[in-house]
């Protein structure tokens, strides 16, 4: 009767799915369920009534299973992160934990590194990344790193080279791929500028200049524009290499460029079809790109369109 029960609750409220998974884990790397209960209304708000973020696709990420979700990544801070994760948690029929790595700098600091540690988020180490993967996991990864977050406001939108070593793990553990794009993030906190010297005394990645910060006090200084945010999930895609094949340094390049330049143009078709930053996206517009992962054939088993 008490299974009977808790497959009814699940189905009115996925949450509790949720829940149930986590609540009595324990975790090497700091996962909370706790604090991450406690900390998830505030980024809902900024989801739901700040941001109000549109999300297409949160089904292409698997109930069960290994996964490894790669995008784009913008805004000085990782909002886009927080985002996608608050749509997974919300909109997901099934929802899961993402372990985003997360650079140092964030885990470490006094203020973020609680909350990033208890909500998920792990050490960027390709170990760590393998590990999770072998254990069913789903992993986040941005490859563009503190490069794609720290560019300046007259490159928004413009993709780094992704760093090839999310294919090698993805390779390796036979996980599928993830792409995600999102819009918007770049125009959060418009960074006009760096303060080098600063950032290497803070031992930060960068320490950015924008229209309010560090000119406000804080917390005034950190509040970002309203723009209207959109998620887009796309379909799995299957890398058809034997894992011995992760070693080829040329290979990985070749893939990582594959899915940067495929997830610039998903970024370019999404912007052609924005009314504007502050505007409400028309879903049905956007859902479908007919030109997605046209480069991605040589390498996947099921083509993802």
């Amino acid at each position: 009767m008490w299974r009977f029960a808790q497959n009814i609750l699940k189905r009115v409220d996925p949450r509790k799915d949720f829940c149930w998974r986590y609540e009595h884990q324990e975790d090497d790397y700091g996962f909370d369920l706790d604090s991450f209960l406690t900390y998830e209304p505030f980024f809902r708000f900024f989801y739901e009534e700040f941001f109000k973020v549109q999300t297409i696709g949160i089904e292409n990420i698997p109930d069960e299973g290994r996964a490894l979700i790669v995008g784009n990544h913008s805004g000085v801070l990782p909002v886009d992160a927080w985002m996608l994760c608050c749509a997974n948690y919300h909109l997901h029929k099934h929802p899961r934990r993402i372990r985003f790595l997360v650079v140092d700098y964030l885990l470490s600091a006094p203020l973020t590194g609680h909350v990033f540690r208890s909500s998920g988020g792990v050490p960027a180490s390709h170990e760590i990344a393998r590990e999770l993967l072998e254990n069913d996991e789903i992993v986040g990864i941005y490859p563009e790193g503190t490069r794609g977050t720290g560019k300046p406001f007259s490159q928004r939108y413009r993709l780094c080279d992704f760093h090839p070593g999310f294919v090698k793990e993805a390779i390796e553990t036979n996980s599928p791929i993830i792409p995600v794009t999102t819009v918007g993030g770049d125009e959060i906190y418009p960074l006009l500028a760096r303060m080098d010297k600063v950032a290497r005394v803070m031992g930060a990645p960068y320490w950015p200049v924008t229209p309010i910060f560090p000119w406000l006090p804080f917390p005034t200084s950190a509040i970002p524009l309203p723009v209207r945010m959109l998620i887009k999930v796309g379909k799995p895609i299957y890398l058809n290499y034997s894992p011995e094949q992760a070693r080829d340094k040329k290979l990985r390049i070749r893939i990582a460029r594959d899915i940067q330049y495929e997830i610039q143009r998903e970024l370019n078709f999404l912007l052609r079809n924005r009314k504007s930053p502050f505007a409400e996206w028309d879903i049905e517009k956007v859902r479908c790109n007919p030109q997605s992962y046209g480069l991605l054939s040589n390498h996947i088993i099921a083509p993802s369109i």
